[in-house]
Formats: structure tokens, C-alpha cells, sequence
């Protein structure tokens, strides 16, 4: 049989194609074949207790009680599974609202410096000190405040790249380089976080168990975690 899709024959593009993470939630439907499947194989076993309780078929009671109890136990088993990756996701996902609250810090004690020696923007200031609410960073609103925390970034850099003699100064030095070793730490965080996301999206709709608990919770997909339009706009500049 051949491939659907074939890489030598086929049309190419030659200019490339853009990339983007499509930000909507998939949910997962009720699918009446696996309600089907679930009350069969408990009917199957309990009419196997019946049979070998009037026949005197001993041998089927056990086999009538071990396949609901299986189905139970399976229905059980991935509600437990969905519960415990979940946490994980929420682990993946506090540990980046870490990092960027450090790098929050570390930009905001940057501005100061920076503000000390030369006049600086005070929107980058005031950008920057916003993001220190201390509340929880909802899931959809990480990838925003990520752009944001990146453009503050931007413009602390412009800053001191008019300034020569600021990249000699030992703590502004410091401080930036807290903020590429924090971002480093951001981008590893994401890629754990996007893993747990892939598994979570791809397990919800495996049939017939873990489809079910998924359509009976309600759960849906996740978005990953999305680069920002500023660091896109970045990987197409000029390097050297």
C-alpha cells in the first residue's frame, strides 16, 4: 500500500510554513459503544451468577463476579490514572509560574539598577513591578504574561545596549545573567509541562476506559505551552 502523503512527488513549498499552536479546547463526547460495552460485560456477569446459582454450575459464579469486578476496578484504575497526571501537570505548571515570578524579581531589581544610572522608560518599570501580584497564574493566562514579561525584557536590553558603560557594572551583569539562566529553566519547565499536556491529550480519547472517565468528568484538552510572538520574531532576525 502506498503513503498517504509522500514527501518526493507531491507539491513542496518552497517559502516555508508558519507554525502556530492552535489555542482551543477540544472536550471529550459521550460515546454510546462504550456505554454499550460497560453494561454488556456486566450483564454477562451476572448472568453467568445466575446461570451457575440455578444450574449448579459452581465453576461460573467466580467467572460472573471476576468480570464486573474487572470492569470496576478498570473504570477505577483511570479516574485514579487522570487524577494523578493531572497533578502533574499542575506540578509542571507551578514550577514555571516559579521561574517567571524569580525572573519577575530579578528583571525588577534589573530596572532599578538600570534606572539609577540612566532615565528609563517608565513603562518598563511599571510592566515589570505589575507582574508581582502574587496571585495564582491562571492556565490561560500564562502564555500572555509570558509575552509580556519577554517584551519588559526587550526593553531593559535596548536600555543598556545605548549605555555601554552599564555592561561593566558587576550586579547589572549579574542580574542579566540570572535572567538567561531563569529563562533556560523556563523553556526546560515548559518542555516537562508539554510532555504531561501530549500524554494528557492523547490519553483522554484512548477507548474504551479511559474515554469513558474522560467524557464522564467532563475533561477536555490542554493547550501547550505557546513561544511568545516576541521570541518567534526573534528566531527570524539576523544573527550574525
Amino acid at each position: 500500500m502506498a503513503n498517504m502523503l509522500d514527501e518526493l512527488d507531491n507539491e513542496i513549498r518552497e517559502e516555508g510554513r508558519e507554525v502556530n499552536v492552535i489555542a482551543k479546547q477540544l472536550k471529550v463526547e459521550k460515546d454510546a459503544s462504550i456505554q454499550i460495552l460497560i453494561w454488556a460485560l456486566y450483564l454477562i456477569g451476572l448472568g453467568l451468577i445466575a446461570f451457575g446459582a440455578i444450574k449448579k454450575v459452581y465453576y461460573a459464579i467466580p467467572i460472573g463476579i471476576i468480570i464486573p469486578a474487572f470492569v470496576y476496578s478498570s473504570l477505577k484504575k483511570q479516574e485514579a490514572y487522570f487524577s494523578q497526571l493531572e497533578q502533574r501537570i499542575q506540578q509542571s505548571a507551578s514550577q514555571i509560574d516559579n521561574y517567571l515570578e524569580q525572573r519577575v524579581i530579578v528583571l525588577q531589581n534589573t530596572a532599578k539598577l538600570v534606572e539609577k544610572a540612566v532615565d528609563l522608560d517608565k513603562s518598563v518599570f511599571s510592566e515589570i513591578s505589575k507582574f508581582r501580584s502574587g496571585n495564582h497564574i491562571k492556565e490561560t493566562e500564562r502564555n500572555d504574561i509570558q509575552d509580556k514579561i519577554d517584551k519588559a525584557y526587550k526593553g531593559l536590553n535596548i536600555a543598556v545596549e545605548n549605555y555601554p558603560d552599564l555592561k561593566s557594572h558587576m550586579e547589572l551583569r549579574d542580574a542579566m545573567q540570572q535572567n538567561l539562566y531563569l529563562q533556560r529553566e523556563i523553556t526546560a519547565a515548559r518542555e516537562v509541562y508539554n510532555d504531561n499536556t501530549g500524554i494528557w491529550n492523547r490519553e483522554i480519547f484512548e477507548w474504551p476506559f479511559k474515554k469513558y472517565i474522560a467524557a464522564k468528568k467532563g475533561y477536555t484538552t490542554r493547550i501547550p505551552f505557546i513561544a511568545s510572538q516576541e521570541i518567534k520574531q526573534k528566531s527570524k532576525e539576523v544573527f550574525f
